[in-house]
């Protein structure tokens, strides 16, 4: 077994996702049985002495059946109304579920504004620790009812990556209908399945698409997006079906495993390289690029060549290269009104009172490539 996929049997605190397609159906809604299973390994691994998150879709995909609805709906409203009505199918089914083993639920939902305003990132922080503490089994979902296009994750693997490094998880695990990541299209008999991802270069030019499932929002892009974000951040990931659960969360020995970066991000670092917005961009010269993303250095007025959006001092900013590719996001040390007269001038060359970094070292975090 490799240290990755020892990691990842061996932790004691993890964050479990499972997609829409892996527990529901569009004709009949929430499949119980495949919930009953999920649960079954969960408890198996807590009865190990581990401490568990399951971050669930299936809410939307609940809510279908009883309301006579024949697939996914596109518009907002029909979403978030399936959702309010799937929540409450979706809690009782784990309530029940859980309690065969005589484990409690708490129900956590959130919004992006959840995991991007500081304050409240610190909120949920202390809300799963209590309830872990407690010896619950926190059950995460995007709040659907009230999110809107502009707040929301857009797919709940992002969402499992970011509570993964708000818990401290020592791992995660994302389970859907596929049972790892391909170089290819895994319909295609003449792909192979990768087992390990070592560094970003093993899975460069590979292709992936959507589910074809319809129930779920996410697929093989968002779940490849989540596990390198989680991964990135200094979490193993380990990528597999649903239907292996079992295995998943025990020897860990199948789909897709992940190998962590070497260090861990710090909390403030990973919420602002990942869990915020950016507000506006800034175009940088080669060799501001390499400054920022080789040498670890602040960004000076020099290395600007423009300046796009509206954004205050203390906002958040995308640091873009001349490909019109971000290598990194910082914390900007003036409003995007200032900047103008000063981007491509030396410090020297500035008033008094601007001959500051734009972008601090300690408030920049380059982003994998």
């Amino acid at each position: 077994m490799s240290g990755t996929r020892q990691e990842i049997a061996e932790a004691r605190r993890l964050v479990v996702k499972v997609g829409s397609s892996a527990l529901t159906t569009a004709g009949s809604g929430l499949d119980v049985t495949r919930l009953d299973a999920l649960v079954d390994a969960i408890a198996a691994r807590v009865a190990r002495a581990a401490q568990i998150v399951l971050v669930s879709s299936g809410a939307i995909g609940a809510g279908l059946a009883p309301l006579s609805l024949g697939k996914r709906p596109r518009d907002l409203a029909t979403q978030q109304a399936a959702a309010s009505v799937g929540q409450l199918q979706l809690a009782h089914a784990y309530t029940e579920s859980f309690g065969r083993y005589s484990l409690t639920v708490g129900q956590v939902l959130l919004t992006s504004d959840d995991v991007v305003r500081r304050a409240h990132y610190r909120n949920a922080q202390r809300t799963f620790s209590r309830l872990l503490a407690l010896g619950a089994v926190p059950v995460v979902n995007e709040n659907d009812t009230v999110a809107t296009q502009e707040i929301r994750f857009g797919d709940n693997d992002r969402l499992a990556a970011l509570v993964a490094h708000l818990i401290g998880a020592d791992a995660l695990v994302l389970l859907s209908d596929v049972d790892g990541l391909y170089d290819g299209d895994p319909r295609d008999g003449a792909t192979r399945r990768i087992a390990e991802v070592l560094s970003e270069s093993d899975v460069d030019g590979i292709s992936v698409g959507m589910s074809s499932s319809g129930l779920g929002t996410g697929g093989m892009v968002s779940k490849l997006a989540a596990a390198r974000t989680a991964a990135g951040a200094g979490i193993p990931v380990l990528l597999a079906a649903a239907a292996d659960a079992a295995a998943a969360l025990g020897p860990a020995d199948v789909g897709t495993a992940f190998a962590p970066a070497d260090t861990r991000l710090s909390a403030r670092r990973f919420w602002l390289g990942y869990a915020t917005d950016a507000s506006g961009r800034l175009r940088l010269d080669d060799g501001a690029v390499t400054a920022i993303v080789r040498r670890r250095r602040s960004l000076l007025a020099a290395g600007i060549t423009g300046v796009e959006g509206e954004f205050q001092a203390g906002d958040v900013v995308d640091l873009v290269d001349a490909g019109d590719t971000a290598v990194a996001r910082g914390v900007v040390a003036f409003d995007s009104g200032e900047l103008p007269a000063l981007i491509g001038r030396s410090t020297p060359e500035l008033p008094a009172e601007f001959r500051r970094e734009v972008v601090h070292a300690d408030d920049l975090v380059p982003l994998r490539r």
